[in-house]
């Protein structure tokens, strides 16, 4: 859907991933290659030339897509949802270059936040773990 509005939004290949990674991790950013979904361009960059992505991670904003299908007014209020560990740590590593998108499936809108954002309009926060076996 975001991919379809025309904005630069790119959902990146596996190979693009790995450079992302990459690129940001010789800037000193951590990034873990799940804890995010698609990615902004808002300039031309080769996502398979590690060198222009290197070269370009100015124009390069990664985003974690939270979803839902409930009906909701345009700002999400009333919207509860899950960070993990690994989205937490990447929102914190790249700061301005990392965001949330709220992304209502049912009505179309979306929402841009960074976790600066998400934590002052937070009426709760309610920390679990996750465990898997």
């Amino acid at each position: 859907m975001l991919e379809a509005r025309n904005e630069g939004f790119v959902v990146p290949t596996g190979r693009q991933r790995q450079n992302l990674l990459v690129a940001f991790a010789k800037k000193g950013k951590v990034v873990y290659g799940k804890a995010f979904d698609i990615v902004r361009l808002n300039a031309p960059v080769d996502l398979d030339d590690l060198d222009d992505v290197e070269n370009s991670l100015v124009n390069i904003l990664v985003f974690e897509i939270k979803s839902t299908r409930k009906v909701l007014p345009p700002d999400f209020s009333g919207y509860f949802f899950g960070l993990s560990a690994a989205e937490m740590l990447v929102a914190q590593s790249l700061r301005d270059h990392f965001k949330f998108i709220f992304v209502n499936i049912t009505t179309g809108t979306h929402v841009e936040m960074g976790i600066g954002d998400i934590f002052a309009r937070a009426k709760g926060i309610y920390p679990t773990w996750s465990i898997m076996f």
